[in-house]
């Protein structure tokens, strides 16, 4: 057994394809089935069940298993290896929300690739509550979300504080407002977040404290998708005051500030507790927990 036959038999229950999995790992469909074939007779078993659409068998699957923890071992210790270099390098997966990914990221990334340029980051877009759990699964490195949840299994670091606030439509009866009451808002139409996100948690915790039933006439994933629902002026909406400061700025939204809603929420790092730091990921954490919260906040 080798360390291509794994990355082949994993390649291969990712694609279920002899053929796509060749492509990918630049091999030709018979050196691919050569390779499981290898496997299989060394552990006496079949692994793979070879009908259309290719999947792996039952003891195929426990293999995979073993072969994922096996090559995450290996993916360690060459990470292990290059740290013992002086510069920095590797490659970081982020997890993060699409509004903190356009309004915090640009600046931050754009700062640490110039002071780092042999460090490689993928971002992967989500509803808050998902980043936790992309954290804690290892699907993503690092993860940037609201820090409501408490969760033994993941370390955290605050980076600044956000609060929410009503926006709505120019044309919208309300928009001449600077302030109202979270009562106002039980009779007008609601563009909401969809139920898995921290922000609608919250909102909805406000609504029940008053006894309130709020008109919702439309949720979304996320508040990119709610803050132009609201920019046609399809209705009013509660989302981040840092998600907003383009809008505002350009006057596409009304921002009203509701007393009830005057609360402070902590953003801030996620990563898995217990798990191999990287040089990439010990610099990426060393120097986003080393910025001031301004450099955060001053986006509008």
């Amino acid at each position: 057994m080798n360390i291509n036959q794994l990355e082949t038999l994993l390649t291969i229950s990712r694609t279920m394809s002899f053929r796509k999995a060749g492509e990918l790992l630049n091999l030709t469909q018979p050196a691919v089935s050569a390779q499981i074939k290898s496997l299989e007779d060394e552990f006496k078993t079949v692994l793979i069940d070879r009908n259309q659409p290719v999947t792996l068998t039952d003891r195929g699957q426990v293999f995979l298993d073993h072969a994922e923890r096996i090559l995450a071992i290996v993916e360690e210790l060459k990470q292990k290896l290059s740290d013992l270099s002086q510069t920095p390098q590797g490659h970081i997966v982020l997890g993060t929300t699409s509004s903190i990914a356009i309004q915090i990221l640009p600046r931050v990334l754009s700062y640490f690739q110039n002071q780092f340029p042999l460090i490689k980051t993928t971002i992967h877009s989500m509803p808050s509550s998902g980043v936790m759990a992309s954290v804690e699964n290892g699907s993503v490195d690092i993860g940037i979300t609201y820090l409501n949840e408490r969760n033994p299994n993941v370390e955290t670091s605050i980076l600044y504080y956000d609060t929410y606030e009503l926006v709505v439509a120019p044309e919208h009866p309300m928009s001449h407002l600077k302030h109202t009451t979270v009562e106002s808002l039980k009779d007008i139409p609601m563009i909401m977040l969809s139920p898995d996100t921290l922000g609608r948690r919250f909102l909805d915790q406000i609504f029940r404290r008053f006894n309130l039933q709020p008109n919702i006439v439309m949720e979304l994933s996320s508040s990119e998708e709610v803050k132009r629902m609201v920019e046609i002026n399809l209705g009013a909406a509660v989302v981040s005051k840092l998600s907003i400061a383009n809008e505002v700025r350009l006057g596409t939204l009304n921002r009203i500030k509701v007393s009830e809603l005057d609360m402070s929420h902590p953003v801030g790092l996620v990563y898995k507790s217990g798990r191999y730091i990287n040089s990439a990921m010990n610099q990426f954490l060393s120097d986003l927990k080393g910025m001031p919260e301004d450099h955060f906040i001053s986006s509008e």
